[in-house]
């Protein structure tokens, strides 16, 4: 049998990534080698660095269930805390010196006759290995607007995921182009600095008061020390999650709490902003939870500013001093923000780099002719010894933290039965992924994206076949179904 380089190649640094060295580490499974292409670990948190940062879900969720700590300084902790928590975690863990930064991996090949995967990476470096876990995430890779002119413009431009903070805004016309969730964050944070900020709106956003507040010394310390007071923060945190996503968007039918979550959002635009007219402009015409809303307490109060516009008349061209809109009227403009997002459900993304399995496979291929689908978000057949972290249909929309530990317990699971057995090729078979697929479509019809008015929404949330590919699961289903499944639903094969 031939020995690859590794027995296991962890492909991405973020937190996905570090969650499943830590877990395969304490499962028995230390060597791996997490292969990542920045120069630092951290994921979105280590590439996000834009004014404003910071995590759209109580922190009190957004860390591992093993790993929580006390000291952050916020209930929704700013970026600069999220990176240092990956540091933290990667170097507690000892998984630093099994890292390769700088590593960009450009394709997979599996080897029908090693059971091995060969990587590539950008700079021409390879490896094996018996088994493969993506952990690239979506929100990696960020998506320039298809506007005409961007090349032409003579100013500075930046995408918010990729922040140039050598940029002076004092003084400057600064527009920002889009308005999700990284714009939400951002527009308030330069307003005050930018000499006029202009705002290029498609589709305004569900903005939701934020239940936010600074945590002081006695808080940290009282989490610190006193029994149960991370239990029982963490449980009101993912109760507050659990019921304003997963609940909410995939039993809409049986549960319809987002009407109610559009009377808080109205009552809150209106509280928020003077203007009428601009107040008109900022109101969703979709229903809640069609896109991904925000939560901000100072994003909408922006508009009051005399020194900021809301532009919701359509991009004409990027000329070389400005924006030029349909009616024909330039914006002039020093400074170009995209805040246009990433790439998500599209070619070039999913999967992040070339995924060649049995017989020449192409996976990028497969989900184009078949839809996008993976066995509970993990394994997809003809993919042997290749798994993700966050495949299609594996999401549910509750903390990312919390799919990052269900999907790990469900490749240790497979992992401990494949060394028991003496397996070396472990694969998904079609049947239980057919069953898989279908259960998950079966479940559109109590889910919130598929009304009528989430036409209007242009949310990443649809791929281009119409899908939303979220699993439509509470979380309590995901964190069983991950460590229960039946095993009979996996190959495992001795290639000796």
């Amino acid at each position: 049998m031939t020995t690859p380089d590794h027995e296991i190649a962890i492909i991405g640094g973020g937190f996905s990534g570090i969650g499943a060295a830590i877990l395969l580490e304490k499962a028995g499974f230390g060597d791996f080698l997490m292969l990542e292409e920045g120069d630092g670990v951290g994921g979105a948190w280590h590439w996000n660095t834009y004014p404003g940062v910071a995590v759209d879900i109580p922190s009190f969720s957004y860390q591992f269930s093993f790993e929580q700590i006390s000291g952050w300084s916020r209930v929704y902790a700013p970026g600069r805390e999220l990176k240092a928590y990956a540091d933290y975690c990667v170097d507690k863990y000892d998984i630093r010196r099994r890292t390769r930064l700088g590593s960009k991996v450009v394709g997979a090949t599996f080897d029908d006759e090693t059971h091995l995967w060969r990587l590539e990476t950008a700079d021409g470096w390879s490896m094996t290995a018996r088994f493969v876990v993506g952990a690239t995430g979506v929100l990696t890779q960020p998506k320039p607007p298809d506007i005409e002119g961007l090349a032409d413009f003579r100013g500075t431009v930046m995408h918010t995921a990729r922040w140039d903070h050598g940029v002076d805004l004092r003084g400057k016309r600064v527009a920002v182009v889009g308005t999700g969730a990284s714009a939400v964050q951002v527009i308030p944070s330069i307003a005050p600095e930018a000499g006029h900020l202009t705002v290029f709106q498609r589709t305004p956003i569900w903005c939701l008061p934020k239940p936010d507040a600074a945590l002081p010394r006695p808080a940290r310390l009282a989490l610190r020390r006193l029994p149960g007071a991370k239990l029982v923060s963490r449980l009101a945190s993912q109760a507050l999650v659990e019921l304003t996503f997963p609940l909410a968007a995939h039993f809409h039918q049986l549960l319809p709490t987002a009407g109610a979550g559009e009377r808080i959002g109205l009552a809150h635009l209106r509280r928020a902003v003077k203007d009428p007219v601009t107040r008109e402009k900022l109101t969703p015409r979709y229903a809640l939870g069609c896109k991904r809303p925000s939560f901000s307490n100072d994003y909408l109060q922006t508009f009051n500013r005399d020194d900021v516009t809301l532009e919701t008349t359509s991009i004409d061209a990027i000329t070389e001093h400005g924006v030029r809109t349909v009616d024909s009227t330039e914006h002039a403009v020093d400074v170009l923000v995209l805040a246009t997002g990433f790439k998500v459900f599209e070619k070039g993304n999913m999967p992040a780099f070339t995924v060649r399995g049995t017989g020449g496979a192409d996976l990028e291929k497969f989900w184009e002719e078949n839809r996008f689908q993976a066995y509970q978000g993990v394994s997809v057949p003809g993919f042997p010894n290749f798994f993700t972290i966050l495949g299609p249909y594996g999401y549910n929309g509750s903390s990312y933290f919390n799919l990052i530990e269900t999907q790990t317990a469900h490749i240790v699971r497979c992992l401990r039965n494949a060394r028991k057995t003496g397996a070396t090729r472990v694969e998904v078979t079609a049947e239980a992924n057919d069953r898989y697929f279908r259960t998950m479509l079966d479940r559109r019809k109590h889910q919130v994206f598929f009304q009528d008015s989430c036409s209007l929404a242009n949310s990443y949330y649809f791929d281009a076949n119409g899908d939303v590919p979220f699993r439509a699961s509470p979380t309590l289903e995901t964190m069983v179904t991950s460590r229960f499944f039946d095993l009979d639903d996996y190959a495992f094969a001795d290639g000796r």
